[in-house]
C-alpha cells in the first residue's frame, strides 16, 4: 500500500508537470467550461417561457453534470496517449507498483475537475447563479460532482487501454456519454420529455447527479421561473424512486463503478504489461 500511494503521488506530479509544459491544455481546460456556460444559458434561455435569469440558475447543475463526465475522457485520451507513444513500456522497466499508472492518472484528472468547475462556477455567479442552501450543501454537490467524475475516469481508463488509439477513445465516448447526458434533467427537466425518454432520464444517474446537485445548491424553485409549474417540479422530483433518492442512488453508481472498472482496468493493464 505505501508503494501504491507513493507510485500514485509520482504519476499524479507528472501529468500535472505536463499541464505546465504544454499549457494549451490549461486553456482549453478552462474556456470549454466558460462557453458552455454561457452558450446553453443565454441561448437555451432565450427559448424558455419564463425568466431567462431562472433557467440559467436551473441550468447550472446539469453544465456541472456534463462537464465532468466529459471530462472523463481524459482519462481515456491520456491512457491511449502513453500507449501510443510508449510510455507505458518505459514504466514496464520500472520498479512501481501496477496500479499506480492508474490511480495517478485517475487523480491527477481530479485536478482537472476541480478547475473546471472553480471556473465553471465563478462564471456562473457573474450571469446570475446562486447557491442558495448554503457551503455546506454546496461541498455536498461539488464532492459527490468530482466522486461521479472519479468513477467515469475509470470506466474511460479501461477504454483507453483497451483501443489504444486518442482518436478512437474521443469518438467511442462521445457517442456513449453525448446522449446519457442529454436523456436526463441537465437542460430541461424530465418531465417535459416523451414517454419511454422520461422514463429512461428519471432513472438516469446522471439525472440523479443533477437533481441532487440542485437540491444542495437550492436550485430546485427555479423550475417555477422555467415555466414548469410547482406541480410539475414536484412530480419530476418524485417521478422514480432514484430521484426520490438521488444522493443515495447516484453513490450507489459511484461504488458500482468503481467495484467494476478499478479492477477490470488494473487487470486490463497487468494484461499489457505481460505483452
Amino acid at each position: 500500500m505505501t508503494h501504491l500511494v507513493s507510485d500514485s503521488l509520482t504519476i499524479v506530479r507528472r501529468n500535472l508537470v505536463k499541464i505546465k509544459r504544454v499549457p494549451d491544455l490549461l486553456v482549453f481546460t478552462t474556456l470549454q467550461p466558460i462557453m458552455f456556460v454561457l452558450l446553453f444559458g443565454f441561448v437555451f434561455g432565450a427559448l424558455t417561457a419564463g425568466n431567462a435569469s431562472g433557467y440559467r440558475e436551473f441550468l447550472m447543475a446539469g453544465i456541472f453534470a456534463q462537464t465532468v463526465v466529459f471530462g472523463g475522457t481524459f482519462t481515456g485520451f491520456g491512457m491511449a496517449e502513453d500507449m501510443q507513444k510508449g510510455v507505458i513500456d518505459r514504466f514496464r522497466t520500472l520498479p512501481m507498483h501496477p496500479g499506480a499508472v492508474l490511480f495517478g492518472r485517475t487523480l491527477s484528472d481530479v485536478v482537472n475537475n476541480v478547475i473546471s468547475l472553480v471556473v465553471m462556477a465563478l462564471t456562473g455567479l457573474l450571469i446570475g447563479w446562486r447557491i442558495r442552501e448554503g457551503i455546506v450543501g454546496a461541498v455536498i454537490a461539488f464532492v459527490l460532482l468530482l466522486l461521479f467524475a472519479y468513477a467515469i475516469s475509470w470506466i474511460m481508463a479501461w477504454v483507453g487501454l483497451k483501443v489504444r488509439s486518442p482518436e478512437i477513445v474521443g469518438n467511442a465516448s462521445f457517442m456513449v456519454i453525448f446522449p446519457v447526458t442529454f436523456i436526463a434533467n441537465t437542460f430541461v427537466p424530465s418531465e417535459n420529455l416523451p414517454g419511454a425518454l422520461k422514463t429512461l432520464a428519471g432513472w438516469n444517474p446522471v439525472s440523479t447527479l443533477t437533481h441532487s446537485a440542485r437540491d444542495n445548491f437550492g436550485n430546485l424553485g427555479a423550475l417555477a421561473e422555467t415555466g414548469v409549474t410547482a406541480d410539475a417540479a414536484r412530480e419530476t422530483a418524485e417521478y422514480t424512486w432514484a430521484l426520490q433518492h438521488a444522493e443515495l442512488y447516484t453513490f450507489g453508481w459511484v461504488l458500482l463503478i468503481l467495484a467494476i472498472f478499478v479492477p477490470l482496468s488494473i487487470r486490463t493493464y497487468q494484461r499489457t504489461m505481460i505483452k
